[in-house]
């Protein structure tokens, strides 16, 4: 089984907990229906027949924590992630918060 190369103290605990397997409950935006609700990817695994090979990594749950904030969490704060749920979760929690503008009406410029 592969590990990152750094803070491999805080990762396994994570992963152990997790056993291995990406903790998204849907806050991606995948109901991950077919696996219970839970996404299905599990590290060292591959996305599909042909897909790249899953490495989950341990991160916060609130995905906009900054990296200050984030390096600072206990190891129970972490939970692991696929990097196409991390990513989809931060996007659309970005998405959530940003400010409202309002669109330029139809002949303004």
């Amino acid at each position: 089984m592969s590990e990152p190369l750094v803070a491999v103290g805080t990762w396994r605990p994570v992963m152990e907990a997790a056993d291995y397997r990406c903790q998204c409950a849907g806050e991606c935006g995948n109901a991950h229906a077919k696996s219970g609700g839970r996404c299905p990817r599990e590290h060292d695994g591959y996305t599909s027949k042909h897909g790249h090979r899953v490495r989950l990594m341990a991160a916060p749950a609130d995905v906009l924590m900054s990296p200050v904030e984030a390096a600072a969490l206990p190891v129970g704060r972490l939970r692991a992630w696929c990097p196409e749920c991390h990513t989809a979760t931060a996007r659309k929690a970005r998405a959530a918060t940003a400010p409202a503008t309002e669109a330029p009406g139809l002949f303004e410029l």
